[in-house]
């Protein structure tokens, strides 16, 4: 299925899955089916096979190198969904400290927009963001994730417009380069590969939608809000 084809069916899909619709643990967590640690079996997945690590080295991510950490999550986030934001705001901090900083788990970002139509090409400035400066990346998603109510209902030369106004603002990126470039399409494939290995790993329409693996090994999934005390008995750390 084409970028266009999966956002419409995804967005019908996805409203109520990115506020999520599961039952909550004691830790605020939401999920799809709540996981649980397993031993995993002889034929498991890996990070050389499983969909949702595709392309793994081009992607955005916190911690340590994902082929030496203990544990990795990847995480299928768009940055018009509020629970992702909820998720980046008050969970991801605590990683930071606990578990990424320390070397402990990698934590690999996936732009997913499937939710409000203005993710898209939002998606597409982190997309050219990340690849003139990392960092840059990590500043726009937390701008945009800040700002979902500003944007909201935003065609997309608007959201390039503003995008652009921040990035001159905060960043030293060359802004109105980093803008055209997302804006001419250039990052269009790259957005279409994480589109791809999300539907192929059955993130559907929810976000955020996390992929858990421990010692390379792929654990289990979990769709909407996940907290901390979850994360970590599922990645045993």
């Amino acid at each position: 299925m084409n970028r266009r084809g999966f956002l419409t069916t995804g967005l019908a899909l996805a409203l109520a899955g990115c506020a999520g619709d599961g039952g909550a643990g004691e830790d605020g967590t939401t999920t799809t089916a709540p996981p649980a640690t397993s031993t995993p079996t002889p034929d498991a997945e890996t990070l050389d096979t499983h969909p949702a690590a595709a392309d793994l080295a081009a992607q955005p991510t916190l911690g340590p190198d994902p082929r030496e950490a203990t544990g990795v999550i990847v995480a299928f986030e768009d940055p018009s969904c509020p629970t992702c934001r909820r998720f980046e705001e008050n969970v991801v901090p605590q990683l930071r400290e606990e578990l990424i900083d320390p070397g402990t788990v990698s934590f690999v970002f996936r732009g997913y927009p499937v939710i409000y139509p203005w993710g898209e090409p939002a998606t597409k400035a982190l997309e050219a963001a990340y690849d003139h400066d990392a960092a840059a990346h990590w500043t726009l998603l937390a701008h945009y994730f800040a700002n979902q109510g500003s944007y909201r209902g935003s065609e997309p030369a608007t959201v390039y417009d503003e995008t652009e106004s921040f990035l001159a603002a905060e960043t030293d990126l060359d802004a109105t380069a980093v803008v055209d470039a997302a804006r001419n399409g250039e990052y269009d494939a790259a957005v279409q590969t994480d589109l791809d290995a999300g539907e192929a790993a059955g993130a559907g329409g929810r976000t955020p939608h996390l992929f858990f693996f421990r010692d390379g090994v792929y654990r289990t999934k979990s769709g909407g809000f996940t907290g901390i005390t979850t994360i970590k008995n599922v990645l045993e750390v």
